[in-house]
C-alpha cells in the first residue's frame, strides 16, 4: 500500500540509533525527506552514513532538544533544505531513568521531567508554523507503556512518560484547528542497543535468543520475545501517513501483549 509519503518532509529526533534510526529508515523507503537530529555527533555521523549521508533527501545535525535556541536552528535549516516545506513531526528523543526512588535525588527529577517535556515542546514550538501550512500535517510523539503501566525501579521515567501521554491528549484537541493530528505510539522491551549491551553483561552462556525469550517470560510479554526497532518504526509511519488522516489523540502500544491492566 502507498502510504503517500513521497515527497513529504519528515522531523525525526533522536534520529542516530534504535527506533529512531528505524523511523528513518523506513521514512525514507516510503520516499520522504527524512530531517534528524541527535546529540552524540559521531553516532549521528555512523547511522548518517551507514543510511546514505549523500542523499538528497536526507539532512543531519547535531542538536539538543532541551536547547529550544538550537532545536529552533535545527528545525530552520531543515526547512530550508527541503523547499520550506515540513509535513510531519517524530519526537523520539529520550532515554530510561533506572533508579527506585530511594535513590532517585531531586535533580534527576529535574533532568527527566525537562527531557521529557522539552523533547516534545522545543520541537512542536519550532515546527509548529511549517505544520499548520501542510495539507497532512501530523505528529506522533514516541513514548512507553510505563505511561499506563509504570514500574517503581523507573520512577521518574514512569511519571514522566505518563505526562507525556497526558498532553499528547492535550495537544490533539489543541491543534485540530490547525489541521495537525498527534498520536502516540506506546513502546515495550524493545531489542536496541541497551539490551544487546545488557545481554552482553548479564547473560553468561545464554545465546541472544533464549536470553531475550527469559527475559520476556520475566516481563509478561505474551509473544515471548523482545520487539524490533523496525516493528515500532512501521507504526509511527503508519500514523504520519495521510491514509490515517482520522486517527488523532490516541496511542498504539507496540509491546508484544505485555500488560497489568487494560487500558
Amino acid at each position: 500500500m502507498d502510504l503517500g509519503l513521497a515527497d513529504r518532509t519528515v522531523l525525526v529526533t533522536g534520529g542516530s540509533s534504535g527506533v529512531g534510526l528505524a523511523t528513518v529508515r523506513a521514512l525514507l523507503d516510503e520516499g520522504a525527506n527524512v530531517a534528524t537530529c541527535g546529540r552524540d555527533a559521531e553516532r549521528l555521523a555512523k547511522a548518517a552514513a551507514h543510511l546514505g549521508a549523500g542523499s538528497d533527501r536526507l539532512f543531519h545535525s547535531v542538536c539538543d532538544v532541551r536547547d529550544s535556541d538550537a532545536v529552533g536552528d535545527f528545525v530552520e535549516r531543515a526547512a530550508d533544505r527541503f523547499g520550506g516545506r515540513l509535513d510531519a513531526l517524530v519526537n523520539n528523543a529520550g532515554q530510561s531513568r533506572m533508579k527506585p526512588l530511594d535513590e532517585t535525588t531531586a535533580e534527576d527529577w529535574r533532568d527527566e521531567l525537562e527531557l521529557k517535556f522539552a523533547g516534545v515542546l522545543n520541537p512542536l514550538a519550532a515546527a509548529r508554523g511549517y505544520l499548520r501550512a501542510s495539507d497532512a500535517a501530523a505528529i506522533v510523539n514516541v513514548n512507553a507503556v510505563l505511561a499506563k503501566q509504570p514500574e517503581t525501579r523507573l520512577i521518574t521515567t514512569s511519571a514522566a512518560r505518563a505526562g507525556i501521554l497526558n498532553l499528547s491528549k492535550s495537544l490533539a484537541t489543541e491543534l485540530a484547528k490547525d489541521g495537525i493530528r498527534v498520536n502516540s505510539v506506546c513502546l515495550g522491551l524493545i531489542d536496541t542497543g541497551q539490551w544487546t549491551r545488557r545481554h552482553a553483561a548479564t547473560a553468561g552462556d545464554l545465546g541472544h535468543e533464549e536470553w531475550q525469550a527469559e527475559l520476556a517470560a520475566d516481563r509478561g510479554v505474551a509473544l515471548g520475545r523482545l520487539g524490533r526497532a523496525e516493528e515500532v518504526a512501521y507504526a509511527i509511519v503508519s500514523l504520519l501517513s495521510p491514509r490515517a488522516s482520522y486517527i488523532t489523540g490516541t496511542s498504539i502500544d507496540v509491546c508484544g501483549g505485555v500488560g497489568r491492566g487494560i487500558l
